[in-house]
């Protein structure tokens, strides 16, 4: 083996170095969301930087079981950005809690039928027309002799 093999590769082509990375322990969201928003930046950067150091590996042709690795930093990343992303969202709701306009993306989704919908109270109103027509045309009632 000369001073070129790395990782044990036989052609005279310099192979890449393998370096070991921690293993990217799963992060459960029950202990992400215990941390502050300064920690999550600083978990997310660091799970960024693991990322590329693998795509770089994977390009580089180290071993296969990379590709196990990188699906679990993505999932690790996809899982911080979700926490970031709620606790904003809390925040904004709170900042928002009673005033009468809030954000669209903070709304009620329902469908858009149920959204368009008229509310009791305008489905009760009667127009000043109608209004006038019950007035001076109002349902008959008869007495029927038994």
């Amino acid at each position: 083996m000369d001073s070129t093999d790395f990782d044990g590769c036989s052609s005279g082509i310099p192979c890449a170095p393998v370096v070991l990375l921690p293993l990217a322990r799963r992060n459960t969201v029950a202990e992400l969301r215990e941390k502050s928003q300064a920690e999550l930046t600083q978990t997310l950067d660091q799970y960024k930087r693991d990322l590329l150091d693998l795509k770089v590996q994977q390009v580089a042709g180290a071993a296969a079981a990379k590709s196990s690795k990188i699906r679990d930093v993505r999932k690790n990343i996809a899982r911080v950005l979700t926490v970031i992303t709620k606790q904003n969202r809390d925040a904004v709701r709170a900042k928002y809690a009673g005033k009468k306009h809030i954000p669209i993306d903070l709304r009620v989704k329902k469908t858009r039928a149920i959204r368009r919908a008229m509310t009791k109270s305008e489905v009760s109103k009667i127009t000043l027309r109608q209004q006038k027509k019950n007035i001076h045309f109002a349902r008959r009632q008869y007495a029927i002799k038994a």
